[in-house]
């Protein structure tokens, strides 16, 4: 991007007398593009950039504070004077404050003073920075981030991993307690670098087909998790430099492994140095505390009415796609962002235009964030962690909808938890909690999460919220976990899920690593790993997974006995698979199910295995058909259901 001379004082320009030279790298449309909300490279403009003018190594700086009376870059360089480097006003009205600053090194601490609404006086961090301090200190940092990526073969091929015809096996993965190099300091963390020699190989062996990142933008308070984050366009520093972290996206995708990240575009907290009244006034924040804070969160909730906001937001979308090369975003809290009401008692919310609860310019801005990324990044998905019925999340923006790739399917993880909870006595009086997300699956392209919401805030472990003694509550575990993977769409779990972690989630220590010297846990991570195996090795589990041809329920008659089965099925008749679920501690013999055709079965798949825990017992049984009525040509197969079981029949 060439700079250009800005509308005023061109005697400057050419100043190297003044410690601020007057430079921009805007031009009039793109100026217009960014008031209108539809400049999405905004990281091209805004922030601090390397460059080289007149024979001067420097750094240029921009930032948008449209109530500012003065505003001056500040840092370890000039000893934090506010009066030593000023940076200069557009006269276009468009509150953009630039200049470009010789002598600035890369790596340079700094903020923007800035006088703002009525005098007050603040130091706010660099909204478009791409590196930062380490927490908890707050300054932004001149950063040139240059990366020569080798993924091209990812790149290339990607569309086919990514495809919703593609099989998703999600790895959620929280980077600073999956595991430390000192299990005993929560403040030791491993390097991007670290992680990507131990979790790499990791979830390769696992046979996870992606890995979901809780938010890695930069983020003052560890206790947060990431969800309050200052630093958009910058990967934490816990960790490394952005380079580091693209190291370790590149890493992923060389071993086949698609990288999702957490995006908070939904709200962000009053931290002194952050967004929150950034120029005194209520600038990236809704003025209206009806609609601009977030009660369940203290938090402030983006003005997406403002074009400026959306700019800045859908530009940071983009950045990650362009710049970082993920595949996808998880876009947290969308419920929060499309309803007025949400979370707010009666008075607490001012009804729309149109005397409803929508947010419509949440709604408009979501969809055209969709409309963008698919149009610019379409190997890639977006998915929505959209937590209640709101109609048409992944239609299609042409038709009304939002535009989503995917979106979370709450209610089954909720519908489900509830049933498996239950003492298996007294299922049979809740089978229609088991069967009720099929009802209305096909309304959108879900995903079920075992997310890390599920392990926190006393809900305890994956392995405590079953019933039973300790084997048949890993019992009940590998049953839960194959009704998920043998169920249409996209799957998610937690990490430590994987091998019964048996304490929640404390983002302070690592995962229980010690508990894989015990078999139970051993076994149940090799279960884990083959049912991953089986989901990405049988087309019948994906191919046509938010299809209705994909699947068709079999069995539902026996609610007394809590058996239960469906087919999946494939674009091939030969890929059909038969899934048999016995949900009590009671063995069934000579267990029979209707079908169509006098076809040949083999068992592939028992959760009951003696390799992962079970009892082994008819792990490796031959399976029966006769044929009960020639005419309509159904037949009739007969096998052994071992105790709280799942099998899969080809």
């Amino acid at each position: 991007m060439a700079i250009r001379k800005t509308p005023y004082e061109e005697e400057n320009f050419v100043d190297s007398t003044k410690p601020v030279w007057n430079y921009s790298l805007f031009d009039e449309e793109e100026i217009r593009n960014f008031q209108n909300g539809t400049n999405y490279n905004l990281y091209k403009f805004f922030g601090s950039h390397p460059k080289k003018v007149l024979d001067k190594e420097g750094f240029y700086f921009s930032v948008w504070a449209p109530n500012a009376t003065y505003i001056s870059v500040v840092g370890d360089f000039n000893k934090w004077d506010t009066g030593a480097h000023p940076l200069f006003v557009r006269l276009d009205h468009s509150g953009i404050w630039e200049g470009f600053i010789p002598g600035i090194k890369e790596f340079e601490n700094y903020k923007y003073f800035i006088i703002g609404y009525e005098g007050v006086e603040l130091y706010k961090g660099d909204p478009y920075a791409n590196h930062w301090e380490l927490r908890p200190a707050t300054s932004s940092k001149t950063k040139n981030v240059q990366y020569e990526w080798n993924d091209t073969t990812w790149m290339d091929k990607r569309k086919k991993y990514n495809s919703l015809h593609s099989p998703w096996s999600i790895y959620e993965v929280h980077l600073g307690s999956w595991m430390k190099p000192n299990p005993y300091d929560e403040d030791s963390f491993n390097s991007y670098d670290q992680i990507s020699e131990l979790l790499v190989p990791y979830v390769k062996e696992m046979g996870f087909t992606h890995v979901e990142l809780m938010p890695v933008m930069e983020f003052p308070f560890d206790g947060s998790w990431g969800y309050q984050g200052c630093g958009y366009f910058a990967p934490t520093s816990r960790f490394g430099i952005p380079e580091d972290f693209m190291r370790l996206v590149e890493a992923f995708h060389n071993e086949d492994i698609g990288v999702i990240l957490d995006w908070v575009p939904s709200h962000f907290p009053n931290d002194a140095h952050g967004l929150f009244k950034f120029d005194g006034t209520h600038t990236y924040e809704y003025a209206d505390m009806r609609k601009g804070f977030h009660p369940d969160w203290n938090s402030y909730i983006f003005n997406y009415r403002r074009g400026e906001v959306r700019s800045f937001l859908i530009s940071n979308a983009r950045y990650w796609f362009e710049m970082y090369h993920i595949d996808a975003m998880r876009v947290d809290a969308v419920s929060s962002m499309l309803r007025l009401d949400y979370s707010r008692e009666e008075g607490e919310w001012e009804e729309n235009e149109y005397g409803g609860n929508g947010n419509i310019e949440a709604m408009a801005f979501i969809k055209n964030l969709n409309e963008m990324v698919y149009r610019d990044f379409p190997d890639v998905q977006m998915i929505a962690e959209e937590a209640t019925d709101w109609p048409s999340v992944t239609g299609l923006t042409t038709t009304g909808g939002l535009g989503f790739g995917m979106k979370w399917m709450m209610g089954w993880m909720h519908d489900t938890l509830d049933y498996f909870k239950v003492d298996p006595l007294y299922r049979k009086d809740f089978q229609n909690q088991f069967t009720f997300s099929m009802a209305y699956f096909y309304n959108d392209n879900f995903v079920l999460p075992l997310s890390h919401d599920e392990t926190v805030h006393g809900k305890s472990p994956m392995i405590y919220k079953m019933p039973g003694d300790e084997w048949q509550k890993f019992a009940n575990l590998r049953v839960l976990y194959s009704y998920m993977y043998t169920h249409p769409g996209g799957k998610l779990l937690f990490m430590g899920n994987e091998f019964g972690q048996t304490s929640e989630w404390n983002y302070k220590t690592e995962l229980d690593w010690n508990l894989l010297r015990y078999e139970p846990h051993s076994k149940l991570k090799t279960f884990f790993k083959d049912l991953n195996n089986l989901f990405t090795s049988n087309p019948a589990f994906y191919e046509l997974q938010f299809d209705r041809k994909g699947f068709e329920w079999v069995d539902l008659d026996h609610r007394n006995e809590c058996v239960m089965a469906y087919m999946r099925k494939g674009k091939k008749r030969k890929d059909d698979l038969l899934v048999i679920f016995n949900m009590t501690p009671v063995e069934r013999y000579d267990w029979k199910i209707t079908v169509y055709e006098k076809i040949t079965w083999k068992q592939i798949f028992c959760s009951d295995d003696a390799k992962y825990w079970g009892t082994g017992k008819f792990s490796n049984q031959e399976i029966n058909t006769t044929v009960v009525d020639k005419k309509n040509n159904v037949a009739e197969i007969k096998l052994n259901l071992p105790a709280l079981s799942a099998i899969v029949l080809q």
